[in-house]
């Protein structure tokens, strides 16, 4: 097989990320860091008929972007994102379930030295198997330990690492020896495209029911601080109404006022045993709808003449 010319690779590589931003209107900007190919492979393998995959260099990236905002402006937006080991991953489809294939698609991977910790690690109290010899590592490291039946038991949890930290190398050599990889690596999703949006990926955690409950506690908000200064707006005036309401109603209480909507009111406090009349129909009601599901309708029992058949078998 014949390979082609770097200028031949280029000028297909531009074609093929001009194809991708004219045909699919999202993307996300991932984070390659520490993914190799083998795992990139079972990446794309997933996202098959979902999405496309497509890394380069970032110089590249950036040019051939250039070369194709005079026909869409808006992607000028992903040009400051375009650093570090990054690539783009195309889609049409739902972003929340192409990031959750994204996500799901790790790999777990030893504590090497030097590398920095995406998580805490904390080396949970065991009983392993390591001879005593190793004694002075743990010493080394503070680690509490004892032998037990010839081998080394920690006795403690340790907080080896914390998030943030680089690896040294003696931690990664005590990982190595009780065959804990603690950290998993993928493609990580830094930024969100859509038609023009670029946003951060938390936002695609965010819920119906979220937004609904924020809008919720803004009205609520407006409506307290509304009847608290006396100025009427739309959130408060269901409360300015129903406040005016009470007002008018303990007036009437009060005094020989009345309206049709007091009489009711003033009927019972001149007459309180009507409250026990009122609430008793309530309370009869509640007990018989328990009755009704604690009692289980019995099947009908099939009589002896018929023998089970109809009377047209």
């Amino acid at each position: 097989m014949v390979k082609e010319d770097k200028s031949t690779w280029k000028s297909k590589y531009f074609l093929k990320i001009a194809q991708l931003l004219d045909e699919y209107p999202k993307c996300f900007i991932v984070n390659a860091d520490n993914v190799g190919s083998k795992q990139m492979q079972q990446i794309r393998a997933s996202l098959r008929e979902k999405a496309v995959v497509l890394m380069g260099k970032n110089t590249m990236m950036r040019k051939a972007i250039r070369g194709h905002m005079e026909k869409n402006p808006d992607l000028e937006k992903l040009l400051n994102h375009i650093r570090f080991n990054v690539g783009f991953v195309f889609l049409k489809g739902d972003l929340v379930e192409t990031r959750d294939l994204l996500l799901a698609n790790k790999v777990k991977a030893p504590a090497r030295a030097g590398a920095v910790a995406p998580l805490d690690v904390k080396v949970p109290a065991q009983a392993t198997t390591l001879g005593p010899e190793k004694t002075s590592f743990f010493q080394a490291l503070q680690i509490p330990t004892k032998i037990t039946r010839g081998c080394i038991e920690i006795l403690n949890e340790v907080h080896l690492i914390k998030e943030g930290d680089k690896v040294g190398q003696s931690e990664s050599t005590l990982l190595n020896m009780l065959n804990i990889s603690p950290f998993s690596y993928g493609l990580v999703v830094e930024k969100v495209y859509d038609s023009g949006t670029i946003f951060e990926p938390k936002i695609l955690d965010i819920k119906d029911e979220d937004l609904r409950d924020r809008f919720m506690s803004g009205v609520r908000n407006i409506a307290a601080i509304s009847l608290q200064i006396g100025y009427p707006t739309v959130a408060s005036a269901p409360h300015s109404i129903a406040n005016g309401f009470k007002r008018l109603l303990a007036i009437a209480v009060e005094t020989d006022y009345t309206f049709p909507e007091a009489e009711k009111t003033k009927e019972y406090l001149a007459d309180p045993s009507k409250f026990v009349v009122a609430a008793a129909p309530a309370a009869s009601s509640g007990a018989k709808e328990e009755k009704k599901e604690e009692k289980k309708p019995e099947p009908e029992s099939e009589s002896d003449d018929d023998m089970g058949f109809g009377l047209f078998d």
